[in-house]
């Protein structure tokens, strides 16, 4: 499974909302509640997290065993 959690600890230690997140990728509400709920999203979103916070996927993202 797929988890956010390092997400919330990367915008939290950069002091971005999730309201700063959603202008500066252009991504909806729909989509942070599905990354709140650690569901699917593709990839192109995280692409774009990624360019948002200047961060690595593994700075937002984390695989762990079911």
């Amino acid at each position: 499974m797929i988890v956010f959690d390092r997400l919330w600890k990367t915008m939290k230690d950069r002091g971005v909302s999730t309201y700063q997140l959603r202008e500066r990728c252009g991504i909806d509400s729909k989509t942070i509640r599905r990354l709140r709920a650690n569901e699917n999203i593709e990839t192109k979103t995280l692409d774009k997290l990624c360019a948002a916070l200047s961060c690595k996927l593994e700075d937002i993202a984390e695989y762990k065993a079911d």
